[in-house]
């Protein structure tokens, strides 16, 4: 993505400022606190697995007010390869997308403020249970939870996948996508954050006001 964006800077050359690409962990961004106005993410929520650390991470880079836009993969994504795989065995193999709802709960935790949330369904059709797969793996979605089982399971796991997996007619299978589109707006400075049901202030000692006693 990033050679990319650098073979379309002519693009953007009508901006006052130049574009920067820099490729970095999304809950440790190198940029300085309170710097961004705006904050996009398009499809990379579903790869982080602590909501509380990303958006602590993301509300300390943004600008009081500043506008947070992301987009994530819903629970039902991908649902008919998972219950593929749950004819085969245990193990989890398609990650455990954020509910729409755990995911405003977490916005309002952070401190962030007028959370609008919604979600959109698409259905796409492939040849085969092996076409979906390998279009997975070629824009690296692959299974992120730490916990998770190397491979597979083997090809004979693999190939009583592709049997169980429902199939039309001629063959053709259905994958579905929910994605979940969320808007939202960062807190003022000393903005409480949500702990254990409580919100909790945080004031810079350079705000408190001091009297001394002459």
């Amino acid at each position: 993505m990033l050679q990319q964006a650098r073979a379309q800077q002519s693009r953007f050359a009508r901006w006052r400022r130049p574009l920067h690409t820099i490729c970095a962990d999304a809950q440790k961004l190198p940029v300085q606190s309170a710097c961004l106005d705006v904050l996009y993410s398009n499809l990379c929520i579903q790869w982080c697995e602590n909501l509380t650390e990303l958006f602590a991470e993301w509300r300390r880079v943004m600008k009081p007010g500043a506008l947070l836009l992301f987009s994530s993969f819903g629970p039902d994504t991908l649902q008919e390869l998972r219950s593929a795989w749950a004819a085969v065995d245990t193990g989890t193999h398609v990650n455990p997308f954020f509910d729409m709802h755990i995911l405003g709960d977490a916005l309002l935790a952070a401190g962030f403020r007028d959370p609008v949330l919604e979600t959109d369904r698409f259905s796409l059709s492939y040849s085969s249970p092996s076409s979906l797969l390998q279009e997975l793996k070629a824009i690296g979605a692959s299974n992120a939870l730490q916990n998770r089982k190397p491979g597979l399971g083997g090809r004979s796991a693999l190939s009583a996948m592709q049997n169980a997996y429902p199939r039309r007619a001629d063959g053709s299978i259905t994958a579905t996508y929910e994605v979940v589109y969320a808007s939202a707006f960062a807190p003022p400075d000393g903005a409480p954050i949500r702990q254990s049901g409580v919100e909790v202030a945080s004031v810079a000692v350079s705000k408190i006001p001091i009297r001394r006693k002459s």
